[in-house]
């Protein structure tokens, strides 16, 4: 318990209370009050005490049981903890963030001079607008329809604009519910698994092999070439199958996804394909699984503008539910998809449609490309770096990230091992699932100096 004495030289010390008087307020910042306060010296101290009874009110709703199944914090916030942990160790450190995949370059300026019209119009009669349509802005919906699922045989319809797809993802579990089974990359983006413990479908966590029960966990390593083997994989009512991978930076071939449509069609399952990293893929692997013939009868996609155009904070993405995709019953999934969006979501901001319009321009498609380009001439330094020092990296063609193996390590011991010594935040392989252990994903999303001197913080470290 701690306790706080005033004094003055030949007086005794007298308790003072740690709060303001009840009269001081602001208007008496200039005060004899706070004048007093200033001056008087404080002495602080600490005196073991008994913990006092906890006799905080607490309701009689019981807590939601899903969420207690969850480990530890949100993998990003983990790090997050452990990052402002290490500037209170070393508070002049300059850390360099290769962790979390944020975009740092500027949003390119015909992307942000549509937003800024769209917002001034806002304060005009004739360009006033309130709650648009949940599923988007018709313009928008034809837009993204026309330029990612050219000649797919995806309309406007399909496409649901949303704040991105994390956001989607969520909705998405929502509309399937607690009674169906999921399956997983592994690793993968958390989300998938977090959403599904949340919405009940997994059992505990099984402490010893780090997985929930009651998921299928489809391993992704270099020795299947980060595709799952589908013979050895049950069936799953539910497929999350992300293309490029985060965290590995794989992109399945037209080949594999050929694969994964026919598991899903052979198995009644859905597969919820997650391409929010699609522009970047430099070679033939397919950009969207709607190239595939038959993905429209068991999957839908998910896509955001993020990692395009820097929309991390801005938030607009979509997600395509085709018409022919149905539940067992023959209902339409589109349908039941659109109940939920209207029931949970009031569309995505006006201006933000704005800013994924002037993305959709011919000079915004440019600009995003220019923009994708520079983060992969950062991928490239990275690679480059690692690979100098021996070790075997994955990824990095086809996404922003770098996937990097340390054999036999502990990957959040390497996270800690490069933080300390280095300054430099990774992410541990094992945040995104078991099969990341042993390895760490180094993002390419930063400004070219910060990816240049980590560069050379690393070579100084594993030199």
């Amino acid at each position: 318990m701690m306790t706080g004495t005033t004094a003055s030289p030949g007086t005794k010390a007298t308790p003072m209370s740690f709060l303001l008087p009840s009269s001081f307020s602001l208007r008496a910042s200039k005060s004899s009050n706070l004048w007093l306060m200033r001056r008087l010296p404080v002495n602080v101290r600490c005196v073991s005490s008994s913990p006092a009874a906890d006799t905080s009110y607490t309701t009689k709703v019981s807590r939601n049981a899903n969420i207690a199944k969850l480990q530890a914090g949100y993998l990003f916030r983990e790090m997050a903890k452990r990052r402002a942990a290490h500037l209170l160790k070393h508070p002049d450190a300059e850390i360099i963030s290769l962790g979390v995949g944020d975009t740092t370059e500027p949003i390119p300026e015909v992307i942000t001079n549509a937003m800024a019209e769209r917002a001034h119009a806002l304060s005009t009669v004739d360009g006033y607008s309130g709650y648009g349509a949940e599923q988007g802005e018709k313009k928008l919906r034809a837009a993204i329809a026309a330029t990612y699922y050219a000649d797919l045989g995806i309309e406007e319809a399909d496409v649901f604009v949303s704040d991105g797809a994390k956001c989607d993802i969520s909705r998405l579990q929502v509309l399937f519910g607690s009674n169906v089974k999921i399956a997983a990359q592994d690793p993968s983006y958390p989300v998938y698994v977090d959403s599904s413990v949340i919405m009940g479908q997994t059992d505990l966590y099984q402490q010893d092999v780090q997985k929930y029960g009651n998921i299928e966990y489809m391993r992704c390593s270099p020795e299947n070439g980060f595709f799952p083997d589908l013979s050895s994989v049950p069936r799953t009512d539910i497929i999350f199958f992300c293309s490029p991978n985060n965290p590995t930076g794989a992109a399945a071939s037209r080949d594999q996804l050929t694969q994964l449509v026919k598991f899903a069609k052979d198995n009644g399952s859905i597969i919820v394909y997650d391409s929010a990293y699609a522009m970047y893929i430099s070679d033939d692997s397919p950009k969207s699984i709607f190239e595939i013939p038959g993905a429209k009868e068991v999957a839908m996609e998910t896509a955001s503008f993020s990692k395009y155009a820097g929309f991390t904070g801005v938030r607009l993405g979509w997600t395509v539910v085709p018409k022919e995709l149905l539940f067992s019953d023959g209902h339409s999934v589109a349908k039941d998809f659109n109940r939920i969006v209207c029931t949970s979501f009031n569309g995505a901001s006006t201006i933000s449609q704005a800013g994924g319009l002037g993305c959709l321009s011919p000079e915004g498609l440019q600009a995003m490309e220019d923009v994708i380009g520079f983060y992969k001439e950062n991928t490239k330094i990275i690679v480059d770096t690692f690979t100098s020092l021996g070790f075997n990296v994955y990824g990095a063609k086809n996404a922003p990230y770098v996937w990097v193996h340390f054999p036999g390590r502990n990957s959040w011991d390497v996270f800690a091992e490069i933080l300390e010594k280095a300054h430099v935040v990774t992410t541990p392989g094992s945040g995104f699932g078991p099969g990341g252990e042993g390895f760490v994903r180094v993002s390419a999303f930063g400004h070219r100096e910060s990816i240049i001197e980590a560069a050379r913080r690393l070579k100084q470290l594993y030199k």
